[in-house]
């Protein structure tokens, strides 16, 4: 029996729908644990190139069951929609779950954010405005919406006004807005629970059943370790956890179902949003960098920013990978870097007062850190072709090899384009 655990090393953007997109194959169930809209995974395949943003990567396969778990922040007007696009362009009609404890991510949830990041300013923490931090707020205040209460006027409205006493307060003297009412909502969200309803059921004893009777289970995490609110760059993190040890959780599956733990992380650094970055680029390298990057150049899934794009951070990872749990690395993008003479790896920093460290720092630390560089030669040519380790050119070679060390994991799979086929499955 396997559950493997599909997790980000960085700040997210790895490549994860990918490797979830390909183990998937020969797995009965792929799970979303944690999350919601706010991020996408980006996928190429026979059918075209999709960006999930609510549903899991295992979408495109007819025999895999995609769940929706109760840790996840359900978007149903997201989640609907995705499906209904997938379907128009020809993908055949996935098998969907939607857990009844999952809460619901709500438009107030979204309008709040969209306030907050407003009234923040030059302040703001780049938020995608997807209402994922005022979800997780109500969600932990006790004020959340599960998705069995859709199905119950009464309960319903109970869980709405409770939620609108203290919003109301705040939409009116904090952000200058007109107060809101149930009923302002609940036609809304009764339309959208009877679209829902075919979807919904007791998922965690759905996987239960699955892991007993060892079936192949992928969970499939949403951004990086970089991005948790425990072990992250706080405050410049999500609002669920994004690590291995939450994927069980978020799920419903026992803490020791998980057996492995993949990390992905690219071959060089990219993040969408704001914070410390060490090893970022700026100016017409990050640009070059940025453009080449990918299928479409660094771009994200869901908001369509410019992803910001530094060399290779082995402090940053090697902790990511830590906190992670990692049992096996996926390397991505390594074709990116095709055309780079040497290519520079972090592998320290400099911190306030000449300190040097290659651990990674608390946040209060990170501001004024400095990176220090390796320079490894390039191979200058294109590797997409290539589909065994030995293939590739020595100097592509010494490079997986150099991060495989210093990350202190090994490197099971190495990408070298974004289709499926192209990826190298190291023994």
């Amino acid at each position: 029996m396997t559950v493997t655990a599909i997790v980000g090393a960085n700040w997210g953007d790895e490549g994860k729908g990918k490797m979830t997109d390909v183990l998937a194959a020969k797995s009965a169930y792929v799970v979303r644990y944690q999350g919601g809209s706010n991020a996408g995974h980006t996928i190429i395949n026979d059918y075209g190139k999709f960006a999930l943003h609510m549903l899991p990567s295992g979408v495109f396969y007819e025999n895999v069951i995609n769940v929706i778990g109760p840790g996840t922040a359900l978007d149903v007007d997201a989640f609907l929609s995705e499906r209904e696009q997938l379907l128009a362009r020809g993908v055949p009609d996935p098998k969907v779950r939607v857990s009844d404890r999952a809460q619901v991510v709500l438009p107030l949830h979204r309008m709040f954010d969209e306030l907050e990041e407003e009234r923040l300013g030059a302040r703001s923490f780049g938020s995608t405005k997807q209402g994922i931090a005022p979800f997780y707020s109500d969600k932990y205040a006790k004020l959340g919406v599960q998705v069995a209460d859709l199905f119950d006027e009464a309960r319903l409205r109970e869980r709405l006004t409770q939620s609108l006493e203290a919003k109301n307060v705040l939409l009116e003297h904090l952000y200058g807005r007109e107060a809101l009412r149930p009923d302002d909502l609940i036609p809304a969200l009764l339309e959208q629970a009877e679209k829902l309803r075919p979807f919904v059921c007791d998922t965690s004893a759905m996987l239960h059943e699955a892991y007993t009777k060892g079936e192949t289970i992928l969970l499939e995490g949403q951004l990086g370790a970089l991005r948790d609110p425990d072990h992250g760059i706080y405050p410049f993190s999500t609002s669920s956890s994004t690590l291995a040890g939450f994927a069980p959780v978020g799920a419903g599956l026992p803490p020791y179902a998980v057996s492995n733990v993949m990390a992905v992380t690219k071959a060089y650094s990219s993040c969408v949003g704001a914070g410390p970055f060490i090893s970022e680029l700026h100016g017409a390298e990050a640009e070059e960098l940025r453009r080449r990057g990918g299928d479409a150049g660094e771009f994200g899934a869901t908001t369509g920013r410019p992803r910001r794009v530094g060399w290779f951070d082995a402090v940053a990872t090697r902790y990511g990978c830590r906190v992670q749990g990692a049992t096996e690395a996926a390397l991505t993008n390594l074709d990116v870097l095709g055309y780079l003479d040497e290519i520079p790896v972090c592998t320290g920093y400099e911190l306030e007062e000449g300190e040097v460290t290659d651990e990674f720092p608390v946040s209060a630390k990170l501001d004024h850190a400095k990176p220090i560089l390796k320079r490894l030669p390039g191979w200058k040519s294109d590797i997409s072709e290539a589909r065994s380790f030995d293939e590739l050119p020595e100097a592509a070679q010494q490079y997986v090899l150099l991060i495989e060390s210093l990350i202190r994991v090994k490197i099971s799979y190495v990408s070298v384009g974004p289709k499926r086929e192209q990826l190298i499955a190291r023994g």
